[in-house]
């Protein structure tokens, strides 16, 4: 008995099918990663989130292909030819390379330079963005990763448990029925009863062939039978019972809470805040690769934090000094209040030129180390700023060295540096 192999060809969305186009990303995984890499120089953060275009030279999706050649020996000479006979050495024409008339430029490595174009798509870019980066912590609730299920309301039905049953609906379906099987017979019983009335307040007629007692009893006995009928529709039926229908419903629970703090006082320019917004972004993607669900929190603050839209986070103007330990004093009342870390994975990002009042630097540290490192399952800080890092950064290091697993920090002098730094903080850790 031979081998049965089958082949699974069927078509996924637009004629494309998803299982070749798989094994063909995994093929040329290299091509694409180096293109992702280009992208991400040459466009702004704010536009990864699209898909890009893939370019592999022709040479490198050429197939391997066996056949038979030519064997043995075989010397011939070309009919018209009448400069050499069989044994002569034919020189290499001179000139500039042997090249031909043509008005193209060659390839300075002597290779030509078609090449196959395709286009991936947001999601097969992100993921080849973040393919050797990971999300710290991520394995602390993986137990979450299943998802659970909440029962919504679905409508009736017309079969289930009497503890599901709904009697004002029940009820309402049976008065229906009764005025639709009822109402043309009531209809009728009413005529006939007009007209029996009418019989019998009008006079005997003096034909004998007129029979007037045997229209009465004919007229009674219709109108008992058609009341027969009706006292015999049910009050209520079976076909009129109605349960409620509830269903199952995912819910995602692995969700994610992402905090980000900017400082907004006067020495934060709007290049620093645009720098700093790039992060974020980055960041949030990053998140939307490993959960269903994100919320997002902007916290900003300059002596005093204030939880805001992203508008105003990004773009409102502001002016004074720098209290930081009031935007952690607040990331701390919000998760109490909203986000259970025994529901929710928090995560922190904060941003700063590193100004901040000395005195201040010391309760940043203790409320990271006391107070919010042990709620969130990992805090990032990058400080913007060419300069000298000022008693804030000092601080932070000390926390950094308590807490290697759940805190990290890096340094962006430019926008040039942004992804660099990222990939640093989130790097794939060896096992």
């Amino acid at each position: 008995m031979g081998t049965t192999h089958i082949v699974d060809r069927r078509l996924n969305g637009k004629n494309k099918s998803a299982v070749n186009r798989e094994r063909f990303l995994r093929r040329y995984r290299h091509h694409i990663k180096r293109a992702v890499s280009e992208a991400v120089h040459k466009r702004s953060i704010t536009d990864v989130e699209r898909g890009e275009s893939v370019s592999i030279p022709t040479r490198d999706i050429d197939e391997p292909v066996f056949h038979h050649g030519q064997g043995g020996r075989r010397e011939m000479v070309h009919p018209g030819n009448r400069e050499w006979i069989t044994g002569d050495t034919i020189e290499k024409p001179q000139g500039e390379g042997g090249q031909g008339s043509g008005a193209g430029q060659a390839s300075p490595d002597g290779e030509g330079m078609d090449e196959f174009a395709f286009q991936i798509t947001q999601e097969e870019f992100l993921d080849f963005l973040f393919d050797d980066l990971e999300l710290p912590n991520l394995a602390r609730k993986k137990l979450k990763d299943t998802e659970a299920f909440n029962y919504v309301r679905a409508g009736f039905t017309s079969q289930g448990v009497p503890a599901k049953l709904d009697v004002v609906r029940s009820l309402r379906g049976a008065h229906a029925r009764r005025l639709g099987l009822g109402g043309a017979r009531k209809r009728k019983i009413r005529e006939l009863e007009q007209q029996l009335a009418e019989l019998k307040a009008a006079p005997h007629e003096p034909d004998p062939a007129f029979c007037h007692s045997d229209q009465i009893q004919a007229l009674e006995e219709e109108i008992a039978r058609l009341k027969a009928n009706v006292r015999r529709i049910p009050f209520i039926d079976e076909i009129d019972l109605r349960y409620r229908q509830h269903v199952k419903q995912p819910r995602p629970a692995t969700s994610a809470v992402m905090f980000c703090l900017m400082d907004v006082s006067g020495s934060m320019t709007q290049m620093h805040k645009d720098i700093a917004k790039r992060f974020f972004i980055l960041l949030y993607l990053f998140l939307k690769k490993n959960y269903k669900k994100i919320d997002v929190v902007f916290i900003r603050h300059h002596t005093s934090a204030k939880e805001v839209d992203e508008e105003e986070f990004f773009y409102s103007r502001e002016t004074g000094g720098t209290i930081v330990s009031s935007a952690l004093r607040l990331m701390q009342q919000i998760i109490e209040a909203r986000y259970s870390p025994a529901e929710w994975n928090i995560y922190a990002a904060q941003a700063s030129d590193g100004d901040n009042w000395n005195d201040d630097s010391p309760i940043c540290s203790k409320l990271l180390a006391e107070q919010v490192l042990p709620l969130v399952q990992y805090y990032a800080y990058v400080e913007i700023t060419p300069q000298d890092h000022q008693m804030l950064w000092y601080e932070y290091e000390k926390i950094m060295a308590r807490f290697p697993e759940s805190f990290a920090m890096q340094q962006i002098a430019d926008a040039g540096e942004i992804y660099p730094v990222f990939r640093q903080l989130f790097e794939r850790k060896a096992a």
